[in-house]
């Protein structure tokens, strides 16, 4: 007579391994980004700093498919902000296309960072 093999109680529940290879994703990404450099880093804050107030439940950000408007909208309005900072100092139209189309590359990726931090679910790259 066979005996069935009894698992020992702590690879019965696996969750706690989850957790640190989560961890391990989201310290690999905050190392990757500080190693952006020095001027993305800064529309990165300015970036954040924007999708902190539509950080809420039933935000646009959470939506299955988020609205392409909405998006050049918050672009916009963070593309304001940098102008307004920016003051006196000459800077060319082509300089500023270029920014904006940082500052909505880095929009885009932060919005998909929160939009799986915040299901719970697991950081996929």
């Amino acid at each position: 007579m066979k005996r069935p093999k009894i698992l020992p109680f702590y690879m019965t529940y696996p969750l706690p391994m989850f957790y640190e290879e989560e961890d391990c994703i989201r310290k690999d990404l905050e190392y990757l980004q500080d190693m952006y450099p020095a001027e993305a880093r800064k529309y990165q804050k300015k970036v954040s700093s924007v999708l902190d107030k539509f950080d809420y439940d039933g935000s646009i950000i959470y939506d299955e498919y988020p609205d392409r408007w909405a998006i050049y909208k918050m672009t916009g309005d963070i593309m304001a902000v940098l102008r307004r900072e920016q003051g006196e100092e000459q800077i060319s139209e082509e300089k500023w296309n270029w920014i904006q189309q940082m500052v909505q590359l880095l929009l885009c990726y932060e919005i998909y960072k929160r939009r799986h931090e915040k299901r719970g679910g697991y950081l996929r790259f």
